[in-house]
């Protein structure tokens, strides 16, 4: 039996491998991916990397925000938007919890949001509201809350959704991110039926909210998701992670979320992390957790997560 702890570590460290691992990967084609067997955190030598001066081993922006988002809930042991929002400038400006202090992969809506924080904009305002703003950057770091929440599944909801506002304001990327941690949530309570769960959990919470509730059902459509694509859309993201997570294993749900191209690193870290929360920690082969870089940065963060799911202070 996989423990709490073990499935929290597994949740973090999945996450940010899976982003690590489809980093060399992103943007291209289905087609032009590797196999399975040669797709490692080092590519295999005849590959054209994406970011050829990029260390294997290294996340990118997905994972920077997952760990800006941890460390502002540790620090203040509840959501707080506009510390999170300073917290994604200086990441973006300072490349604080990004390996090496090096930032790369930035999407646009996360760029114009971050101007916006850096200027003054209130962080619950900061994030465009246009529905072609509707990319997975508030979807791919939002598993620390979940991790975290110990309130009702309506405060998750509402906390996931202003954590998505930050930077990606319309309402559709807010129910993903509030679908995707009650999904995590299910997960980690080991739930039988995690997806069918969380549908049916939203479909309550957002009863006495009729445009919530046609953005799920109109765009989201969760009863019924065709196969994912690995693009940078968010539902997209969430199809596609929900796709991969059936393949089986942790290196499985990765390497298969890679080989749909594309959006390699995101669509490997949103997979990822439920995978490692499925799985735990030691689900995670050996070989691939030592290859992470930046376990300065993320251990001391997910050793307190634990304490605090323990009950220590």
């Amino acid at each position: 039996m996989v423990s709490r702890a073990d499935r929290v570590r597994g949740g973090v460290i999945g996450l940010l491998l899976g982003d690590a691992l489809g980093v060399p990967y992103e943007f291209h084609a289905a087609a032009d991916i590797p196999p399975l067997e040669p797709l490692e955190l080092a590519p295999p030598p005849a590959f054209s990397r994406t970011y050829p001066s990029i260390p294997p081993g290294t996340w990118s922006d997905d994972g920077a925000q997952a760990l800006c988002l941890l460390a502002s809930l540790l620090e203040w042991d509840r959501f707080d938007a506009e510390d999170f929002g300073a917290r994604l400038v200086r990441w973006h400006d300072d490349g604080e919890l990004a390996v090496d202090g090096h930032v790369f992969d930035v999407g646009i809506t996360t760029s114009v949001a971050v101007e916006a924080l850096r200027d003054g904009t209130p962080a619950l305002q900061a994030g465009p509201a246009g529905e072609r703003s509707n990319g997975n950057g508030a979807l791919m770091r939002v598993l620390p809350l979940a991790l975290f929440h110990g309130g009702t599944d309506a405060a998750l909801v509402s906390d996931a959704e202003a954590q998505s506002r930050v930077t990606h304001g319309h309402l559709r990327s807010q129910v993903c991110c509030a679908f995707y941690c009650l999904w995590a949530r299910r997960i980690l309570e080991a739930h039988p039926s995690p997806w069918a769960a969380a549908t049916e959990v939203l479909r309550s919470l957002y009863a006495a909210s009729p445009r919530k509730l046609a953005e799920l059902e109109s765009h989201v459509k969760p009863d019924a998701p065709p196969p994912g694509r690995g693009s940078g859309y968010v539902v997209d993201c969430l199809f596609s992670a929900r796709d991969c997570l059936a393949r089986g294993s942790y290196e499985e749900v990765v390497k298969a979320a890679i080989r749909l191209g594309d959006d390699t690193d995101t669509t490997a870290c949103v997979a990822g992390g439920l995978a490692g929360l499925r799985d735990g920690e030691s689900g995670i082969p050996e070989r691939l957790r030592a290859g992470l870089r930046g376990k300065e940065l993320y251990e001391p963060l997910l050793e307190r997560l634990v304490l605090r799911g323990r009950g220590v202070a």
